[in-house]
C-alpha cells in the first residue's frame, strides 16, 4: 500500500538536521519499508530546507508509523509536524 509522508521542520533546527542527515540517509536507504521517493521540502529558491517528503510502500499504517518513529531526524526532534496519508496512484508519468 502506498503512503505519503509530509514533515515540516521546527524553526532553527538547521544545525541539528545537518548533524543527523547521514544517519537519516543510511536509515532511509536500508529502512524497514520500501521508500519509492524522498527528499527535502525546500524554499521556493531551493536554498533553504523546510521539511521532508516521502512516498513509501508499506504493508499498513502501523509499519509507516514505526518507520517514522525510528527515523534519525524524528529522534533528533527536527520535525514540528508529520502528516501521513494513504495514496492511490492514478497517473505516473515518470520514465
Amino acid at each position: 500500500m502506498l503512503f505519503v509522508i509530509h514533515c515540516l521542520d521546527k524553526p532553527g533546527t538547521e544545525k541539528t538536521r545537518a548533524a543527523a542527515m547521514q544517519a537519516h540517509k543510511d536509515y532511509v536507504a536500508g529502512g524497514p519499508i520500501k521508500v519509492l521517493l524522498s527528499g527535502p521540502l525546500t524554499t521556493d529558491d531551493g536554498k533553504g530546507t523546510l521539511g521532508s517528503f516521502f512516498m513509501v510502500d508499506a504493508a499498513d499504517r502501523a509499519h509507516v508509523d514505526r518507520f517514522q518513529r525510528d527515523d534519525p531526524l524524528f529522534k533528533a526532534g527536527i520535525w514540528a509536524s508529520i502528516e501521513v496519508h494513504a495514496f492511490a496512484k492514478r497517473i505516473d508519468n515518470r520514465e
